[in-house]
């Protein structure tokens, strides 16, 4: 176990774009947080890591890029080990990682269904390491400003929840076949690269959600196989494959305390960039957020019931984590800042035993409810979370 002085040593599984981002995040925590010491990322492991990887890592101060990660995890200067790997590896290297007694830092959707997520939890809880999801949408200061007005009774009775999480990033028919597209490599489509996030986003806001019902489609087909490394966005040149995942889901959501939610998601919804967000309604007032205006809070609070209108507040440096980064409203966080409070929110709990962010016990509520739509689109019917 680490001393409380000496620096968390750690390594990263998967240097792909999400990998790079966490990278990012070791490398700034200090500059943000100056009370904790400054994590070291000492290795990185990378299938098929070549002299274009070895570059990238040099460019985080990291000298060793290795091939195969149980050789990483042979190591004995390893405290934490970040999982960044596609679907199909995450039960595999998150249990390895958590029975080698390293704590875990592991992206989201940390299985590839329920039974692969409560394996990894029951790991990380035998060995008694400590773990981070990458619901990173939970950690806006403006989500957070939110989750304070309701616990404070300021929305009243919750009464609605409104859950979007629409991208474009396979709205080109022409975009290639990747794992994504394939059940057996991703276990699931929209489900588990953003629904997950929109039920986190409602769990942590307003509660634990009890019952379902949900539908979903495939819009687009057929995908042409690559033509080489493929990401969210690159374009197929091979043969077509037949999409085996789906590109939209819906749902009507039951909260527990009795409010009524719908969620709506799409990979292939053309015109929306990243269009994130959650509305919670009261019965004396509303709060809205939108990933893309992240500092702002759209409040409706003490205007009355009939006739009351949304105002737009930033934020300051007193809610959530704003302080560690900018010193005013208006001055905007980014998508990498909110892994860097992430991390932070790890680091503590490794320092202190004191969890303050999303960690394996709410990938697991978030498997179930993701369990639940699936049987809800097989049954076509209500079905409770459990």
């Amino acid at each position: 176990m680490t001393s409380p002085d000496s620096p968390v040593r750690a390594a990263i599984v998967g240097f792909g774009w999400m990998g790079q981002v966490h990278a990012r995040a070791y490398c700034r925590l200090a500059q943000h947080y100056p009370d904790l010491p400054a994590p070291e990322l000492v290795a990185v492991a990378e299938i098929d890591g070549g002299e274009r990887i070895r570059r990238l890592a040099t460019g985080y101060g990291v000298d060793t890029v290795l091939d195969d990660w149980r050789e990483l995890l042979a190591r004995d200067d390893l405290d934490l080990v970040s999982v960044t790997t596609p679907n199909f590896l995450h039960q595999e290297v998150g249990v390895a990682v958590a029975r080698s007694g390293r704590h875990l830092w592991l992206e989201k959707p940390a299985g590839r269904d329920l039974a692969e997520t409560t394996a990894i939890a029951d790991a990380a809880a035998a060995a008694g390491v400590r773990s981070a999801v990458g619901f990173n949408y939970r950690y806006p200061p403006a989500v957070e400003a939110a989750r304070e007005l309701i616990k404070d009774g300021r929305l009243g009775r919750v009464t609605m929840v409104s859950i979007r999480m629409l991208a474009d990033y396979s709205a080109d028919p022409g975009g290639a076949f990747s794992w994504r597209f394939d059940k057996a490599l991703s276990g699931s489509g929209v489900l588990g690269d953003l629904v997950c996030h929109g039920v986190d986003l409602g769990r942590y806001l307003v509660g634990e959600i009890e019952s379902v019902i949900a539908d979903d489609a495939i819009f687009i087909s057929e995908r042409p196989e690559a033509g080489g490394a493929t990401s969210h966005f690159a374009q197929g040149s091979g043969p077509s494959r037949p999409v085996q995942n789906e590109d939209f889901l819906s749902a009507l959501l039951r909260f527990e305390g009795g409010a009524r939610g719908v969620l709506e998601s799409c990979r292939t919804s053309v015109g929306d960039q990243c269009r994130y967000g959650i509305e919670v309604r009261g019965t004396e007032g509303a709060v809205a957020w939108d990933f893309r205006r992240l500092g702002e809070l759209q409040v409706c609070l003490d205007g009355g019931r009939a006739g009351a209108a949304y105002r737009t507040v930033l934020v300051g440096p007193e809610a959530g984590d704003l302080g560690a980064f900018q010193p005013a409203p208006g001055i905007a966080l980014s998508y990498d800042d909110l892994k860097v409070i992430e991390l932070h929110r790890l680091i503590t709990a490794i320092r202190t035993g004191r969890e303050t962010g999303a960690t394996m016990i709410d990938a697991v509520a978030a498997a179930r409810v993701g369990a639940a739509l699936s049987r809800s689109i097989e049954q076509k019917s209500w079905v409770d979370v459990g």
